[in-house]
């Protein structure tokens, strides 16, 4: 697939002349509507870039690419033209340093739609002792300096008296995707502001709460398992006490060999996902370049085709997509028909 988008990105480029402007050159250039970032929200945009091409056959397939939240991000926002990406995924909300970076490069129109709800699972295998983790538990596990002191925690035992002497060993996401930005935001950072000094800290000194909140230990007890979300769905399914973090659209497509831990004592389901009852539900994301909506054909009837399939009776819920409430869903398909470009002020 990487190699595919490389040929269509030279091609695009030569056409280009190195020019990043010109909605006109981009159109020229390109045919196909180019997606790249999030593995979380990748098969969501699969499915609908497959029944897009059915029923649009005039337009040519989309091309997709997973290359995590934060690298996708970096690839939609270095510029305007036929070589750069017309779509990015997101498993998290673009960041107010990335819109910057995007209008620096001349990305002026970012329209953010928000296609459905998915949950940051913590998952063990099925034979596996099971374990029932707190937010504080994790963060106690998984900090390189809880609460300020370098971590030795080597058993969840060690962590709370309460959990079983395990070796703490958790496969996650790399830094470069939105699900461990999820990870440390959604959980970390949750499980530390329970120490009231900590939680004290941030209105303090906020560089130095996020640096004790949310850095992950690199001692070994957490392994970076890449993009690949249904290889560390087999390396945790291999290895009984092992947990791994990932999507819950993965966990349930996986049920056979792993299962959800709860946290907090909600255990993520459809239902505790919906209702954000469960402490790492979180909303996805596509952002579309707006510059390129009239320059390379099919954008806007992609866009339209994602809207049918994340209703709660669309095809996307059969993938595992949880829908969005109904006020969301009617920003969404607001968004993703009047394109109106997502400000810096509602950013962090």
């Amino acid at each position: 697939m990487k190699k595919s988008i490389l040929a269509v990105a030279t091609l695009a480029l030569a056409a280009c002349g190195q020019n990043n402007g010109g909605e006109g050159a981009a159109g020229d250039a390109r045919n196909q509507i180019r997606i790249v970032g999030s593995s979380t929200v990748y098969p969501f945009a699969k499915a609908v870039a497959e029944r897009f091409a059915q029923v649009n056959p005039q337009f040519g397939a989309p091309i997709l690419e997973s290359t995590g939240t934060g690298a996708g991000m970096k690839l939609f926002c270095a510029g305007v033209g036929a070589q750069h990406p017309d779509i990015t995924n997101a498993s998290r909300r673009i960041k107010a340093s990335e819109l910057e970076d995007c209008k620096k490069n001349g990305v002026n129109q970012v329209v953010e739609v928000q296609v459905g709800i998915d949950g940051l699972a913590l998952i063990e295998a099925n034979n596996a002792q099971p374990m029932k983790l707190t937010l504080e538990d994790v963060y106690k596990a998984l900090a390189a300096n809880p609460y300020g002191k370098p971590n030795t925690a080597k058993t969840w035992r060690d962590v709370n008296p309460a959990l079983p002497a395990i070796a703490i060993q958790v496969y996650g996401p790399p830094p470069t995707s939105g699900t461990r930005d999820a990870l440390a935001e959604m959980i970390l950072e949750k499980g530390c502001n329970q120490n009231a000094e900590m939680k004290a800290l941030k209105d303090s000194d906020s560089d130095r709460h996020k640096d004790i909140c949310t850095k992950v230990r690199e001692d070994g007890a957490y392994v970076e398992a890449g993009e690949n979300d249904n290889l560390l769905v087999q390396k945790v399914a291999a290895n009984p006490g092992a947990i791994g973090v990932m999507g819950y659209s993965f966990l349930e497509e996986n049920a056979d060999k792993v299962r959800g831990l709860p946290l907090n004592g909600v255990a993520p389901t459809a239902a505790t996902i919906a209702s954000f009852d469960y402490p790492g539900a979180r909303p996805l994301f596509i952002y579309v370049k707006g510059e390129h909506v009239n320059a390379i054909p099919g954008i806007k009837e992609f866009l339209a085709e994602f809207a049918k399939a994340w209703t709660p009776s669309g095809y996307l819920a059969q993938h595992g997509l949880i829908p969005s409430p109904a006020d969301a869903q009617a920003k969404a398909l607001a968004a993703s028909t009047g394109l109106t470009p997502v400000q810096a002020s509602e950013l962090k």
